[in-house]
């Protein structure tokens, strides 16, 4: 069976604030880990108005805490805008406080824009471009035997499992030439995900961490107990989306029935192509979409997400996902 796992943006809705959405994050991981998902993933995002996990670190913390069995980890965090060694101590302290249920997944995109990139990490001679040197540093900091005179207190030693992410082709070839597992993000950037998988399979070079190619893909499920209900929540992913590549970030907005169909043609656009990897509908339109999904691309693993501005909606649409998948 096709193993599935959660990545939550800890969304911040219309009306609430950061406490509100961590209280939801928790409670949707206790939730997920009873349905039996296999791991819980955050992203690191920065100066985003509806997205709380910026201290991915933290969050992960507070998660794996609330939690006995899931993985928890970074889906993921920005390596451009840290330092290797601070990420190897936070994610060695995390490993030391939850033993083997700690994940680190690792992407070259600031995750914010270009100023937010600035103050975060104030040496723009660590840029994107260092990705690979950086990656390769914080799997040595990591390692049993470290290279460098520094060493990561905790995380020597610690072995933290690592995933490259990406959007595109370039972190296909670095998850392939280092031997890691490869998380494509296509659950919002899904033009380049078969390209991208062929060429990560085709290359993959196998490490002491991984023997053959691992492909883990994101999808997004909006599942209800109707095909009508479903398309009416959606409907507030589908505005926060928009205004985000419109240069307008905002807080989670409520539901909007028939947004799609009101938005121009460019905006319909946009919306079919990052809705490619999605299914809106009951538990058979659910069921039908993702086998078709896994028998498109052979995932290995599945990373669900769902943004919704009702929690308790949100909660039910990993329910119906869970039963028709997972049993």
């Amino acid at each position: 069976m096709t193993p599935y796992s959660v990545l939550d943006l800890s969304p911040i809705t219309e009306g609430s604030d950061a406490a509100q959405s961590f209280r939801n994050t928790l409670d949707l991981a206790q939730h997920t880990e009873r349905l039996g998902f296999r791991r819980y993933w955050l992203a690191e995002h920065h100066g985003m108005p509806g997205i709380a996990s910026a201290a991915t670190a933290v969050l992960i913390g507070y998660v794996a805490g609330g939690t006995s069995t899931i993985r928890v980890g970074a889906g993921g965090i920005m390596l451009p805008n840290h330092s290797p060694l601070v990420i190897a101590e936070q994610f060695g302290t995390l490993e030391s406080l939850y033993p083997g249920r700690i994940d680190l997944g690792l992407g070259r995109a600031p995750g914010s824009d270009q100023r937010t990139a600035q103050a975060l990490r104030r040496n723009l001679a660590s840029e994107a471009d260092a990705f690979p040197q950086d990656v390769a540093e914080l799997m040595d900091f990591l390692s049993d035997q470290p290279r460098q005179a520094v060493r990561a207190v905790p995380g020597t030693g610690m072995k933290v499992p690592i995933w490259i992410l990406g959007s595109s082709l370039y972190g296909a070839q670095l998850a392939a030439m280092l031997g890691l597992p490869y998380a494509f993000a296509s659950h919002f950037a899904p033009a380049q995900m078969m390209d991208a998988v062929a060429l990560y399979r085709t290359r993959f070079k196998p490490s002491q961490q991984l023997a053959k190619p691992y492909v883990m893909l994101g999808f997004n499920v909006f599942a209800a107990d109707t095909d009508d209900e479903a398309h009416i929540l959606a409907s507030s992913m589908q505005q926060a989306f928009v205004n985000l590549r419109s240069g307008r970030p905002a807080k989670l907005p409520p539901p909007k029935p028939g947004y799609a169909e009101e938005v121009g043609p460019a905006e319909q656009a946009l919306l079919r192509s990052v809705l490619s990897c999605a299914t809106i509908g009951s538990a058979a339109t659910v069921r039908r979409d993702l086998l078709s999904f896994i028998e498109r691309t052979g995932a290995d693993e599945l990373m669900i997400t769902s943004q919704m501005f009702d929690h308790t909606a949100r909660k039910r649409s990993y329910e119906i996902m869970a039963s028709v998948m997972m049993n």
